[in-house]
């Protein structure tokens, strides 16, 4: 079922349906990887998802309207402080809009397609996702790397 009630309409920005329909043309290699293993999930058949959705002034990766739901995937550059900040400008607009963001790097993509997908799919058979995203981009760049935690 559907995390909340009835979704609600979207922006749209008509001007930027061109360059999504040329962005889905042009994915990337991580997004191409991470649609085609979507597809191949248990629950893609009773929910849909589009393919580089404008929402008011942006473009998303991936979007589910039944679970309002909004997917990126993060290549190289999102690690850049401007980028960074750009990423939390966008994601605070699309969670204002009552969606819930994932986002996952290209490397998590491309190295961990599995554990993507569990997490997907464990947003949808719960209707939340189980942690914020975006955040850890900022403070873990390199999350596949292994880290020492320090004793306090």
């Amino acid at each position: 079922m559907p995390s909340k009630s009835r979704p609600q309409k979207l922006p749209y920005n008509a001007l930027i349906k061109e360059r999504a329909q040329n962005l889905r043309i042009q994915s990337t290699p991580a997004e191409k990887h991470f649609w085609n293993s979507l597809r191949k999930m248990p629950f893609y058949e009773s929910t849909t998802f589009n393919r580089q959705k404008p929402i008011g002034n942006y473009i998303v990766d991936f979007y589910c309207h039944s679970f309002q739901l909004v997917i990126e995937i993060d290549g190289d550059s999102h690690g850049k402080p401007v980028t960074q900040s750009n990423d939390m400008k966008r994601t605070e607009f699309l969670e204002a809009q009552g969606l819930t963001v994932q986002r996952f790097t290209n490397r998590e993509v491309m190295d961990n397609i599995e554990a993507v997908m569990i997490e997907v799919e464990n947003f949808i058979k719960k209707g939340k996702s189980p942690r914020p995203r975006w955040y850890e981009l900022i403070i873990f760049p390199t999350r596949n790397e292994h880290f020492v935690e320090a004793e306090v």
